[in-house]
């Protein structure tokens, strides 16, 4: 067995309840859409932050840094000219994909809610798809996504500088 050393939140969490242990692991920005990319397959650095989103380089190493730390993700090194990376999900971070699914059809129910209360949204980038049973993420219709600043249609946007 791998020796774990869980980063200061996580241990931060384990004296709160396991929840919070939870969201300690595979809460903050990205996490959760870099799981659910990973589900599929493995990826390279390149097109992990393309299919993640407007993430930025620095972000995505930090968040892929903290899941590989937690043991959630696994970084292949291959020994070529030029080097490749792949990130994977290790066995446990695969036992992630049915509570991503279900946040991902969570969130697209509560998109469409924000739809029917007159809220600007768009179709998605990434839906998911059945494959062999479970579900994982592909190219494909899940609902909605936010286009913007959310405010109800016809209420006033404030500016930045208010």
């Amino acid at each position: 067995m791998d020796t774990v050393s869980p980063r200061p939140p996580v241990l931060r969490a384990i004296a709160v309840c396991p929840v919070e242990v939870a969201v300690a692991v595979i809460g903050g920005a990205w996490k959760m859409t870099v799981v659910k990319q990973l589900a599929g397959r493995a990826h390279r650095f390149g097109e992990l932050r393309r299919a993640v989103g407007p993430v930025t380089p620095r972000v995505l190493t930090r968040q892929l840094r903290e899941l590989e730390s937690d043991g959630v993700v696994e970084r292949t090194v291959y020994a070529e000219v030029p080097p490749r990376v792949e990130y994977a999900l290790t066995p446990l971070g695969r036992t992630l994909a049915d509570l991503v699914a279900g946040l991902d059809a969570w969130g697209s129910s509560y998109l469409q809610h924000l739809a029917a209360a007159g809220v600007d949204v768009v179709g998605p980038r990434e839906g998911l798809r059945e494959s062999a049973g479970s579900q994982t993420p592909s190219a494909g219709s899940s609902g909605p996504r936010l286009a913007g600043p959310v405010t109800p249609a016809g209420a006033p946007r404030r500016s930045s500088t208010e």
